[in-house]
């Protein structure tokens, strides 16, 4: 009935009844109408004697600056809910709720709309998340602006700043196919039926995979000294982890551990520094850890157990730097990963 209506056709009413019947439709829940939001946090509570933190986070998708032209509607809304749950599953927190702030364009079509929301809905049920409201409004692009919460006990949450000398630098994924997929959408020319090699690239963009339950695991056992998400690139979250832990540093191993093969082979293919493919990727959603030395193997023991992987790539040291080995050789690495305002 609706298909082919614009936002401007349906107008406000229209939309918010739409997402609420889809939001019944697949949960079997009603959202609340009123002034605020509400979710009980008592039953999620396993003691009272514990001190809680409530963890939530707030990541910003904006077509014009975060969506290729190749990314779906449904995809569009699965990635604005992942880029934001992943902040907080590197620390360990499991997300419980999330509100939705959303700008629409008054030419958008229902059917675009419906798919985007059903992108956000189907990854809401599929990592437990309530999807308890949120607002819209007029806006010249899309922009989905979810904001994310959970509780965790806070001797629990894995924060930046814990860092210890000869800690082991980890990671629960390899880098470099967003920076591969980015080269491919932002800068090749022609379809991208052309890069069939580089599927997996391209749909690090389009549809990164699932996050891990690495963050969780850790969490729960105490196993890391500190994290942080990648979705910024690893050369920056790197550096931020070093802002957070004064003097000390890392020493990182430019190998298979970090370096995913089908990188390595766009990067010979095409005459492209490894470099920046690795550490100035963005958007990869790979989780960064730290930890003891002694603790690791029971660290990897555990995440394996539960169907996770740990990639050892590096250590902490006390020179508040990144030093690459490459090749026996080491380098101070100056890559930074994306900047807004700035990467224009």
């Amino acid at each position: 009935m609706w298909t082919n209506k614009t936002m401007k056709e349906l107008g406000e009413n229209k939309i918010i009844e739409m997402i609420e019947n889809l939001i019944y439709a697949r949960t079997k829940k009603e959202m609340i109408r009123d002034d605020a939001f509400f979710f009980s946090f008592m039953e999620k509570l396993s003691s009272k004697n514990n001190k809680f933190q409530l963890i939530f986070n707030s990541d910003m998708l904006v077509s014009t600056t975060d969506i290729p032209k190749e990314m779906s509607f449904y995809q569009m809304g699965r990635k604005a809910v992942l880029m934001n749950v992943s902040d907080l599953i590197v620390k360990g927190v499991n997300p419980l709720g999330i509100f939705i702030s959303l700008g629409l364009p008054l030419d958008l079509k229902y059917k675009d709309f419906e798919d985007m929301i059903i992108g956000i809905i189907d990854y809401c049920i599929a990592l437990n998340i309530e999807y308890i409201g949120g607002d819209i409004n007029e806006t010249k692009e899309i922009i989905i602006n979810p904001s994310v919460f959970g509780i965790l006990e806070d001797n629990k949450i894995i924060k930046r700043r814990g860092l210890n000398k000869n800690d082991l630098v980890v990671i629960n994924g390899k880098f470099g196919l967003t920076g591969v997929g980015f080269d491919i959408l932002l800068k090749k020319k022609g379809p991208i039926n052309n890069f069939k090699k580089y599927q997996r690239s391209i749909r690090s963009i389009l549809e990164p995979k699932d996050l891990g339950q690495e963050g969780i695991i850790l969490s729960k056992n105490r196993l890391a000294t500190a994290s942080i998400d990648s979705s910024d690139g690893l050369g920056k979250s790197l550096k931020e982890l070093i802002h957070s832990n004064s003097e000390l540093g890392f020493e990182i191993e430019f190998n298979d551990n970090l370096i995913d093969s089908e990188a390595i082979q766009y990067s010979k293919e095409f005459m492209i520094s490894l470099e920046d493919l690795v550490f100035s990727g963005g958007e990869e959603f790979i989780h960064i850890f730290t930890i003891k030395v002694e603790d690791f193997n029971e660290a990897k023991k555990a995440v394996q157990t539960k169907g996770g992987n740990l990639y050892k790539i590096g250590k902490v040291i006390s020179d508040p730097k990144i030093h690459l080995i490459k090749n026996n050789e080491r380098i101070i690495l100056n890559i930074d990963g994306f900047n807004h305002f700035i990467n224009k």
